[in-house]
């Protein structure tokens, strides 16, 4: 049996054994956290198993069509905590990222960590973390095959929306063949396209929109025009109206510009601290980078949260992706 084989067997095993699950995915969760939140909801439930989902923080607008997903409650507006003894982690790259879900884990709990992350730690009781995958959607969809379970239009959708989204709409090189099997297969299962990528890619937020205007005022290229950053305050988050999701995809504008290697988008939050999500283009692994930080991620897209100002944290980046560049350099 091989190593993938037995994750699965074993991540169906612990499914199988259990009745009340807490699934839960990363705080500011993206199209495969809520997707894949979800999927897991829909599969406990045609299981006959009984499940609460949950997520720190409200679930973005722009993910609130997808079925079910009136049902996933906010861990900051639940006053009083029900403890949970059996627990499935959806997209999470390291403990840290389920937040303070944590708080309704009961004392010696057992938990199945499913993820994609290269940097996952294996902090699951089970884990099933496929760093080949393009996304834990993509990890869910396998799981089902192996379980046997039968596809469903909701469940279908979920899944779909999770590899649309961490594909970049099947655009980036993480978009493999087996990415557009899963793809297919659940497009026959009633999926509508078209719609999910309006919803999903295409619509923005006016908030978002001035929220770009800003961040591109203050574009920056170092490193011989191969690093591009730009910055957002909580100045201007206040003055826009602007939510966490209006921040998604902001990164790429600096990442897309040609010639550029990394785009960075510095991002300031409450408590003095200060978000740094980072994209690069072929040669830099911006997982490392992050993870000196104590971040994590994908080899092309990763982040980390610094304490300090935007100025301190951009010199501390900065001199790391120069570093990167030069060894890049070198190995070239």
């Amino acid at each position: 049996m091989s190593e993938i084989q037995a994750s699965l067997e074993a991540a169906a095993r612990f499914i199988t054994e259990n009745e009340h699950f807490l699934v839960v995915n990363h705080v500011n969760p993206d199209g495969d956290a809520t997707g894949s939140l979800l999927a897991m909801g829909w599969l406990l439930k045609q299981l006959g198993k009984q499940v609460t989902l949950v997520n720190e923080g409200t679930t973005p607008d722009k993910f609130m069509f997808l079925p079910g997903a009136m049902g996933i409650e906010n861990a900051d507006a639940v006053k009083e905590v029900t403890s949970h003894d059996v627990v499935i982690t959806c997209d999470c790259a390291d403990f840290s990222r389920v937040g303070r879900v944590e708080d309704w884990f009961a004392e010696g709990y057992h938990l199945l960590n499913i993820d994609h992350h290269p940097t996952n730690d294996l902090f699951g009781t089970v884990n099933l973390v496929r760093v080949d995958a393009a996304a834990t959607a993509e990890v869910i969809f396998d799981l089902i095959q192996h379980m046997e379970v039968e596809l469903t239009q909701e469940l279908a959708t979920c899944l779909y929306t999770g590899l649309l989204t961490d594909t970049g709409g099947f655009r980036y090189s993480n978009t493999t063949p087996h990415v557009m099997q899963a793809a297919s297969s659940l497009l026959s299962h009633g999926v509508a396209p078209g719609a999910i990528a309006e919803r999903v890619l295409e619509a923005i937020t006016k908030p978002h929109l001035e929220l770009l205007k800003r961040a591109l005022q203050t574009l920056e290229f170092t490193d011989e025009d191969q690093v591009a950053s730009m910055t957002v305050t909580l100045a201007d988050m206040r003055e826009t109206g602007a939510a966490g999701e209006d921040t998604e995809g902001l990164v790429n504008y600096a990442r897309n510009v040609e010639g550029i290697e990394v785009g960075i988008l510095y991002k300031e939050v409450p408590d003095g601290k200060i978000k740094v999500s980072m994209r690069s283009r072929s040669q830099v692994d911006v997982a490392a980078i992050a993870t000196a930080f104590g971040g994590g991620g994908h080899v092309r897209a990763s982040g980390c949260t610094i304490h300090g100002s935007i100025e301190e944290a951009k010199k501390r980046v900065e001199e790391k992706v120069s570093e990167a560049l030069q060894e890049a350099g070198r190995r070239g």
